[in-house]
């Protein structure tokens, strides 16, 4: 089974993350998504197979959130994935895909569930 894994390496769950897909011995690829992020299409099939709504794949601490009022319950789930892509920083991480699911890496453990 492989794995393919949205990582940034000056984080510690990422990292953490990315030592336990190492540690199970499982094969991945990395994606830098600060450099590449997912399109559009990609970011919404993340967020479907999660199960959740592209605000809870936000990172709400982060000053771009704030910088564009993306806390207003107005904005469409289209309107907040275009903020993801175009300031990748919002989007939470770790995120791991396989075969047998996605699973955000916080903490770290959560991947477990599916590989």
């Amino acid at each position: 089974m492989g794995a393919l894994i949205y990582h940034n390496s000056r984080c510690s769950k990422s990292r953490a993350t990315l030592a336990i897909l190492e540690e199970k011995g499982i094969d991945f690829e990395v994606i830098n998504y600060l450099e590449n992020p997912p399109t559009a299409e990609q970011l919404t099939e993340l967020i479907g197979e999660l199960g959740i709504d592209a605000r809870a794949l936000m990172r709400k601490g982060e000053t771009e959130y704030r910088q564009y009022s993306l806390s207003d319950i107005t904005l469409t789930e289209d309107e907040l994935i275009e903020s993801m892509i175009a300031n990748p920083i919002l989007i939470e991480r770790p995120i791991v895909r396989t075969d047998n699911g996605v699973a955000i890496g916080r903490p770290p453990e959560n991947v477990l569930a599916i590989i």
